[in-house]
C-alpha cells in the first residue's frame, strides 16, 4: 500500500505486477478508483460554467455522452484532465483526478460563485460515491440493460448486481473495453464481491494500472502533462472543440490556438528503447548526443517485451521513426520515436 492524494492505495495484490498486467489484457481486472473526484453540476447554466473552464465543446454532447477534456489556465497550461458527461437526468457528471482534488474543487466552486453572483442558474455537488473500473464483458451478467447499446464514452444509470442507482460509463484507462461504475459508497464492497465471484476477474493495483495506461499511450497528470504543458504540446489538440477553437473562448486560447499552426514548440511523443528500462526524468538526446528533452513516463511493456516511454522533444524530432538516444544510468542507448498507443486499444465503438 502507498499514500496517494490522501488515500492509501494498493500497488499490487497477490499476483506480481506483470502477471496482473497480463491478466488485464487477457481476461479482466477490477480496479478500485474511488479516490477520483466525482462531482455533479446542476442548473440551466451548467454548460456555460463548464465551458468557461475547459477546452471541449460541452454544448454539443448528446444526452449521456461524455468527453475527455482539460481544465486550462490563462497561460495555456493544463490544470487537470477530466471526463465530462451530459447526464440525461439534467446535470453534468464530472470525474477528475484525486491528486488535483483541492485545485479542481476550488476552480469549479469559485466559478459557480462568480456566475451565481451574476444571476446565473448553476450549482455544484461533490459526490461521495465509490468508483470501480473493469472490463465491460463481465458486467452484462449483472445488468438488465443491453451493454451493446452503450458505446465508448457514453453512460447510463442502471441496477448492477442488485445495486440500484449505479452510473455505468463505458471508458477506460487501460486501453481495453472498460467501464467505470459510480456506486453508492455503502454498496461498493457488495458490488466488488459480486464482480469477483467471476473467475475471470482479479483485483489489480496501481502498478498494473500505470503500465497498462502507458501501453495505451495515455497521460498521467503530473507526469506527462501539467500546468507548464499546453494541450498542443501534450499531443492533445483533439480535445479542443472546433467551435471553441473558432470562438477562442476558453482559458489560454490566445496561447493554445496559435500553436495549432506553429511547429516551434515541443511535443509529447512515444519512444521504444533498447537496453535498460527508461524512467521519468531520463534525458532524451539527439542522434549527435545533445540533450533535447526528457522522459516523463517509462517502463518495460509486459505485452511487447520492449521498453516503452513517453517524453517531450522539439517538434522537428517528433516524427515517428526518428532515431534518438536516451540516457539511463549515465549510459546512452538507442530509442526511436513511435506511434501511440504502443498496444492496440479495444474501445467499443459503434460503426
Amino acid at each position: 500500500m502507498v499514500a496517494f492524494a490522501g488515500w492509501s492505495l494498493p500497488v499490487q495484490y497477490r499476483d506480481s505486477h506483470v502477471n496482473s498486467h497480463l491478466h488485464t489484457r487477457q481476461h479482466c481486472s477490477l480496479f478500485d478508483v474511488s479516490h477520483m473526484l466525482q462531482t455533479k453540476i446542476f442548473g440551466c447554466d451548467r454548460v456555460k460554467l463548464m465551458e468557461s473552464l475547459v477546452v471541449g465543446d460541452i454544448a454539443e454532447l448528446k444526452p449521456n455522452q461524455g468527453t475527455l477534456s482539460l481544465f486550462t489556465n490563462e497561460a495555456g497550461g493544463i490544470l487537470d484532465d477530466l471526463i465530462v458527461t451530459s447526464a440525461s437526468e439534467g446535470h453534468l457528471y464530472v470525474v477528475s483526478n484525486a491528486g488535483c482534488r483541492e485545485k479542481d474543487l476550488t476552480l469549479m466552486q469559485d466559478k459557480v460563485r462568480e456566475l451565481q453572483n451574476k444571476g446565473s442558474d448553476v450549482a455544484l455537488e461533490v459526490m461521495d460515491n465509490a468508483l470501480l473500473a473493469l472490463q465491460a464483458q463481465v458486467l452484462q451478467a449483472g445488468v438488465a440493460d443491453d451493454l451493446r447499446k452503450l458505446p465508448f464514452m457514453t453512460s447510463a444509470v442502471m441496477e448492477v448486481f442488485g445495486v440500484s442507482g449505479c452510473r455505468v460509463t463505458r471508458c477506460g484507462y487501460t486501453g481495453e473495453d472498460g467501464v467505470e461504475i459510480s456506486v453508492p459508497a455503502a454498496e461498493a464492497v457488495h458490488l466488488a464481491a459480486a464482480l469477483l465471484k467471476n473467475p475471470e476477474v482479479k483485483l489489480a493495483g496501481l502498478a498494473a494500472r500505470d503500465s497498462l495506461r502507458l501501453e495505451a499511450g495515455l497521460c498521467l497528470y503530473g507526469n506527462d502533462i501539467d500546468e507548464h504543458t499546453t494541450p498542443v504540446e501534450g499531443s492533445l489538440s483533439w480535445t479542443l472543440g472546433k467551435r471553441r477553437r473558432a470562438a477562442m473562448d476558453f482559458p489560454g486560447a490566445s496561447v493554445i490556438v496559435p500553436q495549432l499552426k506553429s511547429k516551434a514548440q515541443r511535443r509529447r511523443v512515444g519512444l521504444m528503447c533498447d537496453g535498460a528500462p527508461v524512467r521519468a526524468q531520463s534525458p532524451i538526446l539527439s542522434p549527435e548526443g545533445t540533450v533535447i528533452g526528457a522522459v516523463t513516463s517509462g517502463c518495460p511493456s509486459p505485452c511487447l517485451k520492449k521498453n516503452v516511454a513517453m517524453g517531450y522533444v522539439p517538434y522537428e524530432y517528433s516524427r515517428p521513426g526518428t532515431p534518438l538516444l536516451v540516457e539511463v544510468r549515465r549510459k546512452q542507448q538507442p530509442a526511436v520515436v513511435s506511434k501511440m498507443p504502443f498496444v492496440s486499444t479495444n474501445y467499443y465503438i459503434l460503426k
